[in-house]
């Protein structure tokens, strides 16, 4: 008998994912301007690093939510004793406020309906532990974002069905494509609990059209189960067409009063919209009060700590702070995507149209030595080894098109980003060369063996004239 349970020893974390592959070979070689300029680039981190600026000056400026005061006076004492899980209400009505300020106003939320979590990855866990029983399957998009494979499985033991999404029309979703996942799942004998989808989406960096949404809430409402929304990112959109929530559909079409209405959450942090992934500050939201009570009580595995939601309370309210920051982030995210996708396109490398995110969707299916995944594995390893840049290979998000990655942007300096685009300039043009070299000497090697068969059938054709004679 093993000393570890059955979770603790099993492998369905999914670490021995290339995307965290990638991270472990990066660790134990990271690239630094100085100290180690040859070494692994990291762009397989959908981090915001853009404006700590702006943090640092808001700070500087507001030293008490630092040092834990209010109006000159110590509140230490008052924010490390004990806290009740639902969280401090200035924080949530702060929150709720800058949820509904990034959607443009069109949308307001009741901060009677947020859960505090220890940022995204615990929201979408308990949300799989209030909504589905182990063995519970739900359906996502491909490509999704790989560590959904952690966070949604391998404690719950809920199952990932796949909607299948293709290049053909820029991987949106098609109601084809859902029913087929449908019915695949019931092929398995899985009971299909819900749909979860991100928007903007994580890898393509892409926001999903109205007529898309409409698409999801209608089959939701038809089969009668759950839509998860995981919107880490509406708050990086930096050019159009502009981010279009869910709940914004939701309101438009009249369903208040309908079933729908409480059958669709919604996910949201700090993390990506901010840059603050440290603080682990993320929230359920949900129109069931069922939910919201049961995910309350599992959040006390997961709290933002009180000194993490002082601090930002003060930050979220300070409305003059929040407006410049998502104004400056978004023109800061659209130059950064900008320098990438030029970058790329001098190297012969195109993205995917998108226009939010932290990361292009990047197509090097030219680059594959075969229409394949295991071409596709040969040719990360190389970028990864031999270019010394982590990136994310399309596998890895489920994709069912060999050749597509994701490379991230917004985790380093512009001039990181710009010997980044080097080194895969580089490679390129040396498989070009590489390419061209193979072409030539597969020329060569057909002149030599036609001169050979030439000089062969005149020697014969000399013999048997000899012969004649």
């Amino acid at each position: 008998m093993g000393l570890l349970s059955r979770k603790a020893s099993c492998n369905s974390h999914g670490q021995d994912s290339s995307y965290f592959l990638g991270w472990q070979e990066y660790e134990q070689n990271p690239y630094h301007e100085v100290n180690n300029p040859k070494g692994i680039i990291q762009m397989g981190l959908a981090e915001n690093q853009l404006c700590f600026d702006l943090f640092e000056s808001w700070l500087a400026k507001n030293p008490d939510a630092v040092s834990l005061k209010r109006d000159g006076k110590s509140i230490f004492k008052e924010l490390v004793l004990f806290q009740d899980y639902h969280g401090f209400p200035a924080f949530k009505k702060a929150l709720v406020d800058f949820m509904s300020e990034i959607r443009g106003n069109k949308v307001t939320f009741d901060p009677n309906h947020i859960v505090l979590t220890a940022g995204a990855t615990s929201a979408n866990e308990t949300l799989m532990f209030c909504l589905a029983e182990e063995g519970d399957a739900f359906l996502l998009p491909t490509p999704y974002y790989p560590g959904f494979d952690r966070d949604l499985k391998w404690r719950t033991g809920v199952e990932i069905v796949p909607i299948h999404c293709t290049s053909s029309n820029g991987f949106k979703i098609t109601l084809s494509a859902i029913e087929e996942a449908y019915q695949q799942a019931q092929k398995r004998n899985l009971r299909v609990k819900g749909v979860l989808i991100t928007n903007p989406s994580n890898p393509l960096g892409t926001t999903m059209a109205r007529d898309q949404l409409d698409l999801l809430i209608k089959f939701i409402d038809d089969k009668r189960i759950h839509l998860i929304s995981d919107e880490i990112y509406s708050g990086t959109v930096f050019n159009s067409p502009s981010f279009v929530s869910v709940m914004e559909v939701l309101n438009d079409k009249n369903l208040r009063q309908t079933q729908v209405w409480e059958r669709v959450h919604i996910v949201y942090s700090l993390s990506k919209d901010l840059g603050l992934p440290g603080f682990r500050a993320g929230a359920i939201y949900s129109n069931d009060p069922a939910v919201v009570a049961a995910a309350t009580k599992m959040s006390s595995f997961g709290l933002v700590s009180s000194q993490t939601q002082y601090l930002l309370s003060a930050m979220l309210s300070d409305k003059k702070f929040t407006r410049e920051y998502v104004s400056e982030n978004h023109e800061r995210l659209r130059q950064r995507q900008r320098d990438l996708v030029s970058g790329l396109e001098k190297a012969g490398i195109s993205c995917l149209d998108s226009n939010a995110g932290l990361f292009c969707w990047v197509d090097m299916r030219h680059l594959l030595k075969s229409d394949t995944f295991e071409a596709e594995m040969e040719l990360w390893k190389k970028i990864v080894y031999d270019v010394k840049l982590n990136i994310s290979p399309g596998s890895s998000c489920h994709c069912v098109e060999p050749g597509w990655f994701r490379v991230c942007f917004a985790n380093m300096s512009g001039n990181t980003l710009q010997l980044a685009i080097q080194r895969l300039e580089s490679f390129v043009s040396s498989i070009a060369i590489n390419s061209r070299t193979h072409e030539e000497l597969k020329s060569l090697r057909r002149k030599t063996r036609n001169n050979w068969v030439f000089r062969l059938s005149f020697q014969s054709f000399h013999d048997r004239e000899q012969d004649d004679r």
